[in-house]
């Protein structure tokens, strides 16, 4: 009689666990699903995502890919010890102006952040890459956040 309550416990404690185990693979399904559309939605604004823009630079010759990361290297290589970033039109108050973070928008489209290490702000920018590969690009607005 003692096995039989035994087993009936046993199977009571799997059956309990089984449950729990698909309340748990339910909850993180909805997670990752919550987690994919998060993700989709901050990148809908990057190259990456733009198919428009990345068959535009194909139809050129060009990997998206590649241009993407040498071009936010040419402008993050514009840092320097000693002396603002050139495409940054502020002058640093606290040290110098450097770029932080780059994100190339479409194929015509970039968002620059950047910080003297006190104050912050940030940059859209224009850029073309031009037939012979060289990449020009024009600061269209800035702004620095004001100091609290």
């Amino acid at each position: 009689m003692n096995a039989k309550k035994a087993k009936e416990s046993y199977d009571a404690k799997i059956i309990n666990l089984q449950e729990r185990i698909r309340e748990n693979e339910a909850s993180a399904q909805t997670t990752i699903d919550s987690l994919i559309d998060a993700n989709l939605d901050l990148t809908y604004f990057s190259l990456d995502s733009d198919e428009e823009a990345k068959t535009y630079f194909e139809e050129k010759g060009y990997d998206a890919k590649k241009l993407e990361l040498t071009i936010s290297d040419q402008i993050i290589s514009q840092n320097k010890a000693g002396k603002d970033n050139p495409i940054v039109p502020f002058v640093g108050m606290e040290g110098n102006m450097s770029i932080n973070k780059v994100r190339l928008l479409n194929h015509r489209w970039i968002i620059a952040d950047f910080t003297d290490g006190v104050y912050w702000g940030q940059l859209f920018i224009v850029y073309d890459v031009r037939e012979d590969g060289v990449v020009d690009f024009e600061v269209e607005k800035s702004f620095l956040y004001p100091r609290s």
